[in-house]
């Protein structure tokens, strides 16, 4: 008997070290650690936690009885460890659930800074409140303090397929949003993650990193020129990149694709004559290529500028002959004008040249609609 009562404090001590942390030992209850990490454009965000199934250790199925009774609606008091008051969930299991974020964002319009913070959640049976915490290393919400929290946020809970482990994932991805969502049994808790004024943020990044390496190749400041007229944004800074890509000493190169990128600056910037001078230019360089001068035809027909657009396609035959993708161009230009036998005539030459599968497919549904009298979308 008395061996028995000596062994049993080690057999409580093994229950204990088994969660204890900073020890390397199996997860209790075999909640196995999870992260998911996503980003928003260049903004990191990461969810770590660990991650309880619908089915105990020993196998019961507890599918029904997670919301409201495993993990109490409101606040509870966990046990006598740790601050001994009612507390919120802590969001997972076992150790803290951290949710971390390399950049300031907003959840539920409000701001939360850079930082790794302690989730905890406030289940309801309508509504649940999300918290972020300062502390982030804690054990679970045992030592959970409300004068620590940075953000709290209220969101609504809804049904979903259902799932056995304890799961966060980001269903909903934005240029400037994601939804992160809490996924386990039969509910899914969602909290939208927004990063206010993502162009500002992008356009900094590129400012410091044209700052190093980088920035001594004509090539970065032209792909950083074209992010401010694809975003529409920094319009100002896009021609000082796109000037740079032609001219900065040592690196600029005046060439078509650096010539055009300024012309798309100045085209947002409602510059026209500039632009359409500029484009002259550079259509008309020793160095471009009759692919180029293509694809810029097929760029104001995108832009519905059609006249235009036959301009350059015929300047294209004019220039460079038979040469491919020419007889593309033509093809379109004359069946803008209505004319499919010359466009079919043109668009046999071009399929004759096809440089690969995929224009040869193309041509050939471009064949078959002018042999059949029907116009192609231009």
């Amino acid at each position: 008997m008395r061996l028995l009562q000596t062994s049993l404090p080690f057999l409580f001590a093994g229950a204990v070290l088994a969660q204890y942390p900073g020890l390397t030992l199996p997860p209790s209850g075999n909640n196995q650690k999870a992260a998911v990490t996503q980003y928003i454009g260049p903004v990191q965000i990461t969810i770590e936690y660990s991650s309880p199934a619908v089915h105990s250790p020993a196998g019961q199925d507890r599918r029904g009885q997670i919301w409201g009774k495993l993990v109490p609606y409101g606040l509870s008091n966990i046990g006598p460890f740790g601050n001994n008051k009612p507390d919120p969930w802590r969001a997972g299991a076992n150790e803290n659930t951290v949710f971390s974020v390399s950049n300031d964002v907003q959840i539920g319009g409000k701001t939360l800074p850079a930082g790794r913070y302690g989730l905890h959640m406030i289940p309801g049976a309508d509504e649940w409140t999300i918290i972020f915490s300062k502390n982030n290393n804690a054990w679970g919400s045992f030592f959970y303090d409300e004068n620590a929290d940075a953000l709290r946020v209220n969101v609504k809970p809804h049904k979903h397929d259902y799932t056995e482990y304890l799961t966060y994932t980001f269903p909903v991805r934005k240029p400037a949003e994601a939804m992160a969502e809490l996924q386990w049994e039969d509910l899914a808790v969602p909290f939208t993650v927004t990063v206010p004024d993502i162009n500002e943020l992008y356009v900094s990044r590129l400012r410091q990193e044209l700052t190093n390496s980088t920035g001594f190749n004509y090539q970065a400041y032209l792909n950083a020129a074209q992010f401010c007229v694809q975003a529409n944004t920094h319009l100002d800074q896009g021609l000082q990149w796109a000037e740079a890509a032609i001219s900065q000493p040592f690196v600029g190169q005046s060439n078509f694709s650096t010539l055009s990128i300024k012309a798309m600056v100045l085209s947002k910037m409602n510059r026209q004559d500039e632009a359409g001078k500029l484009m002259q230019t550079a259509l008309r360089l020793p160095g471009t290529t009759p692919m180029e001068i293509h694809t810029y035809g097929r760029q104001l027909q995108a832009l519905k500028k059609h006249k235009e657009a036959v301009q350059v396609f015929e300047y294209n035959a004019e220039r460079n002959g038979d040469a491919w993708p020419v007889h593309v161009g033509l093809a379109r230009a004359y069946a803008y004008q209505g004319d499919l036998q010359k466009a079919r005539e043109h668009a046999e030459k071009a399929l004759a040249q096809a440089p690969d599968e995929l224009n040869r497919k193309n041509l050939e549904a471009m064949v078959k609609s002018f042999s059949e009298g029907k116009n192609i979308e231009q």
